[in-house]
């Protein structure tokens, strides 16, 4: 007996729909390869899923912006809006800039400059000279910046010390002021303790030789 016809309509099952989805996708990733193998045709395969993922296919002997760009040579219609042509093109114009600072870099340290004419060479030495200058420039500017900060630090070391000593002085006063407080306080506290009989009386002079 002979398959039945599928009638081509969606799957509302959403698991068999995902089941169909992955067998229909590998046949038909597997025939582009095959018609790539056996034809040498240049195939390029992109598949989207209906939960956004991308499964694509793209023959080893080409890239998929070479088929693009035949497409639009044999089709004549372009995939690309304005904006994206801008776009293309700003990328090769940036590509191109640096490519081209590239080349000024490697003369500019000396490689590659045996072909250059003389006023290409001329145009390289102003440009090492500019930049020297400039490099020496700098280095005045931070050497005196150097002088100035250790200028600053050096004040500053003046005005700590000054403060230190002052705060030195002071500590010295005060200790003195404490040691002679204490000191007095012991001799109060002596004559408050010692009888008034055996304190030291003042020298009087002596009656009996007045008589």
């Amino acid at each position: 007996m002979g398959r039945g016809k599928i009638e081509i309509k969606r799957i509302e099952n959403s698991s068999n729909r995902q089941v169909t989805y992955s067998k229909r996708r590998s046949g038909i990733i597997k025939k582009a390869k095959e018609i790539t193998v056996l034809c040498d045709a240049q195939v390029s395969l992109v598949i989207f899923a209906s939960s956004g993922r991308m499964h694509e296919y793209c023959s080893p002997s080409t890239t998929v912006v070479d088929l693009l760009d035949k497409y639009h040579k044999q089709s004549g219609k372009r995939l690309w809006d304005a904006k994206h042509e801008n776009l293309s093109n700003e990328i090769d114009r940036i590509k191109k800039e640096n490519e081209s600072m590239q080349i000024e870099l490697r003369h500019l340290k000396g490689q590659d400059i045996s072909s250059l004419p003389h006023k290409e060479l001329m145009a390289i030495e102003e440009a090492l000279d500019t930049g020297l200058a400039a490099v020496r420039k700098k280095q005045m500017e931070f050497h005196s910046m150097l002088e100035q900060n250790e200028k600053i630090l050096d004040e500053e070391f003046k005005h700590l010390q000054f403060v230190l000593q002052q705060q030195e002085m002071a500590m010295e006063e005060n200790a003195m002021e404490m040691e002679n407080a204490y000191h007095q306080q012991r001799v109060r506290d002596y004559n408050s303790q010692v009888p008034l009989a055996f304190r030291v009386q003042p020298i009087q002079p002596n009656l009996q030789e007045r008589m």
